[in-house]
This record gives C-alpha cells, structure tokens and sequence, in this order.
C-alpha cells in the first residue's frame, strides 16, 4: 500500500455524504424523541434502540463535520472528529448485535429474565469496548489523516501509520466483520422460532390461520426479521469492499461510485432505523400523525384509532377478557403468538 496515495473527493460527493448525515441525525434524533415523549412505550428493547441511536447521532455529527471541515493533516480537530466517530460507530456495531441477543434470548428462549438481566453486560461492553479502544488509539496517535484511503472525508487512521492495517481492524473492521456473522444467524433463528410457533397454534387451533390478525402479526414479523440483517449489510458492505481493495493495493477503492455508495452506506444507519423502527412500527407512526395534525389524509384516517393511553389499553383488555398484552418487544419485533397468550389482536 502505498502511504503517498490518496482519494480525491469530488464536491458532489461530499453533498450527498452531508444529507445523508443530515438524515441519520434526524431520524436518530427522532426514535430518541419518541421514547422520552411517550412513556408508556419504554420497554427494553426500545431502550437498547436508543442507545443505538446515540451512537448514530453522534457518527452523523462528527461524519459531517469531517466532511465540511476537508482535513489535510493531523490537525487537533482531525483527531478529535476521528477520535468520536470511531468510538461511535464501534459502539454502534455493538449495540446493533446487543439488541438481535436480547431479542433472541426474549423471544427464542422466552426468558426476560434473563435477557433483562444482559443489559447490564451490554452496557459495559458496547460503551467500555469501544472507549478503551479509541483512547488507546488516540495516545498511540493512530488516530488521523486518512486521505480517505477508506473513509469518504472524515478522519480515522492515519494512513501513514506502519501498523494501520491492525488499528483499522481494531477501531472497526472486525466488529463489521463479526457483525456480518452474527446477525443473519440469531434473526434467522428467531424468524425460524416464529413460524413456528404459528404452525403449532394453528395445528391446534386451525381457524387462527385464516384470520387477519395473525397474518399482519406474521407479515409484519417477517418484514422487520428480514431487512434488519439485510440492511445492515447493504449499508456497510461498500466500506468492507473498499478496506479489501486498500489491502490489495487495487485504485478501484477509488472509484467515485465506490466512494459514494461507502459514503452513503456509513452515515445512513440513523435514517434507516427511523424507517424501520419508527415509519414501520404502527403505533409511534399514528402518534407522530396525531401529534403533527398531520394533512396527510391517510395519516388522519389512521389517527383516530390510535389507542395511546394506557387507560385505552386497559379498557381494550377488559372487554377482550385481558386476552391483550402489550407488546414485549416494544415494536422493534411484534410478540410472537403462541398456543398460551393467544393471538395478537
């Protein structure tokens, strides 16, 4: 690899990176809104959401100023960006896998118990991990200039360094890595879990197969299950792709397309999970409508059958014979429906 080489950035380039971190800081600043304004949504899950949303709100922020600010050189505030956005998307890597866990130990397992009692562990290796990290790297002074070798105008590892290939494995790559590995498997393991507990509820109770209650539950579950892993791979993969060519010395790292799609994949991970966890998720979307008076007519035909209190959900309950529960999951992953609690209605 040759240290003298670096990857022109075009002003288009850097546009599309900045809206998409305009995006992600938006959405990321969205899913934490919603959490602290509705209260009675507060499960486990959306918490681990929020704190993955942290981490995405800060990559955003210290991606768009790297990408603004144009470095040259190992300045202070080189550092110091590098030094943020490294600890942020690692921590962000982690708490992604922290939350398919504790999803697979909730719903697969089905012990909260246990999953509730993870957190404490997802805690202190999604934020201690990662700092410990970067604060060595920092003092190291490896964190730096990059010439966007493999980032798209943010600072990372200096390019310069002799050993930049173990930091950059180090502040990323191998937690990417792992992170390809693990997520398909423990959502595929929960979709498996799912279906299912489907069958075995319609085996014994035949006519719930047919009702649209368990269809939207098993459509819905299958929607989030499967582009979870999905997107997190699309996002990411073009960064894997351009690490791969640097290693192999190969200028296609530098291909505008390439540096584009690496830019947009990076800074879209808190856009995506607003789509996905807010956009998606029925009951936030309803109480954004409600709350914004949205004009949309779809959004006012849905407002009004929002249960958004807790004596509503109290009162459906009572006049099903308290068949209802509320969802465990929060609506990162709707309940799974099995031959005890009934389905979902």
């Amino acid at each position: 690899m040759a240290n003298g080489s670096q990857t022109e950035l075009y002003l288009s380039e850097r546009v599309v990176v900045l809206c998409t971190c305009a995006l992600s800081f938006l959405g990321s600043s969205l899913i934490i809104l919603t959490h602290i304004i509705w209260t009675d949504l507060r499960t486990t899950p959306r918490r681990l959401l929020v704190f993955l949303s942290v981490t995405d709100w800060l990559s955003a922020v210290s991606y768009a100023f790297g990408v603004w600010s144009v470095f040259r050189t190992d300045s202070t505030e080189c550092v110091a960006q590098g030094a943020i956005s490294t600890f942020s998307n690692t921590s962000s890597f982690f708490w992604t896998v922290s939350i398919a866990v504790y999803l697979y130990v909730f719903i697969v397992r089905s012990s909260q118990r246990v999953a509730d009692s993870l957190v404490v562990f997802f805690h202190l290796v999604s934020w201690g991990v990662p700092l410990v990290i970067t604060v060595t790297a920092v003092c190291l002074s490896k964190i730096g200039y990059d010439a966007s070798e493999v980032s798209v105008g943010w600072c990372w590892v200096r390019i310069e360094a002799p050993d930049r290939v173990l930091w950059m494995l180090l502040t990323g790559k191998i937690w990417e890595f792992l992170a390809y590995l693990t997520l398909p498997v423990l959502y595929i393991l929960i979709k498996r879990h799912i279906h299912r507990a489907h069958a075995a509820l319609s085996e014994y109770r035949p006519i719930l197969a047919t009702r649209p209650p368990s269809q939207s539950f098993s459509s819905m579950a299958d929607v989030k299950l499967t582009l979870i892993p999905i997107i997190f791979i699309v996002l990411r993969i073009w960064s894997t792709v351009r690490f791969i060519l640097l290693l192999a010395n190969s200028p296609v790292r530098q291909n505008p397309v390439l540096v584009t799609l690496h830019g947009i994949g990076n800074t879209s991970q808190g856009a995506a999970n607003c789509v996905m966890f807010v956009f998606f998720t029925q009951p936030i979307r309803s109480r954004l409508c409600t709350v914004l008076c949205c004009c949309c007519p779809s959004c006012r035909a849905e407002a009004p059958h929002l249960d958004d209190t807790p004596q509503r959900h109290q009162a459906r309950r009572d006049s099903r014979g308290g068949e209802e529960e509320k969802d465990g999951t929060g609506g990162v992953i709707p309940r799974p429906v099995t031959s005890e609690t009934g389905p979902n209605r």
